[in-house]
């Protein structure tokens, strides 16, 4: 790596993590940060741990669809598909249910049927960009358009967890966004509030690893 490459990814770096501390600072001088935690806190769709659930136990509904609990995130219960053999995923893993969603709600099919949940998210694609894999439109996060309800959210991938997460925005308001999502974890809620920050005209949703969302067109 020459000099000039070295300058330009320590310049890069340095702006990275002057953007961050700025939306921290946006989010804890609002008291935003505190105010979602306590949101989670008293989420009632939290898994109980009074009750004993098992695999495939309804723990949710979003508009008439089930959120199926799925215990440890890595456990697999066969493959499900729909009666014409469209495949929606592995039960009762996230991307299972934000497919059966589209499917059941919008009737809507994805060109390519399979894949991780980072693997909707295109990252070769332009902000706005059409993606034909899922047969719908891409934005970017910290992107100039603001997510909507019923958009994918979409995670990448990391050391714990290679696979990524997908979750549909449920609500959207003016400085937060609920998701609904399925195989969180054994004792993860099915509902969860993130930050929204709009910034110099580009929106943001806070969270680790969140690569943009999918709209349908």
């Amino acid at each position: 790596m020459n000099r000039k490459r070295v300058i330009l990814f320590v310049f890069g770096l340095m702006s990275l993590l002057m953007l961050s501390a700025g939306i921290y600072f946006i989010l804890s001088s609002s008291g935003l940060l505190s105010r979602i935690r306590k949101e989670n806190n008293k989420n009632p769709t939290l898994v109980s741990p009074e009750k004993t659930y098992k695999i495939g136990d309804v723990v949710d509904t979003y508009n008439g669809v089930k959120v199926y609990y799925n215990g440890p995130v890595s456990n697999v219960t066969g493959r499900n598909k729909t009666p014409d053999g469209y495949n929606l995923g592995l039960k009762y893993q996230c991307v299972e249910f934000v497919k059966r969603y589209y499917y059941e709600y919008f009737k809507h099919k994805m060109p390519n049927s399979m894949g991780h949940a980072k693997d909707f998210y295109n990252k070769s694609l332009p902000d706005g960009g059409f993606n034909a894999d899922r047969n719908l439109y891409q934005y970017k996060n910290y992107g100039s358009t603001q997510p909507k309800v019923n958009d994918l959210l979409i995670w990448n991938g990391n050391v714990a967890n290679p696979y990524g997460h997908v979750a549909i925005i449920s609500a959207v308001e003016k400085d937060e966004v609920e998701i609904v999502q399925q195989n969180p974890g054994s004792r993860a809620p099915s509902r969860e509030k993130l930050p929204l920050i709009h910034y110099q005209g580009k929106w943001k949703i806070a969270g680790y690893g969140i690569l943009g969302w999918l709209r349908k067109p």
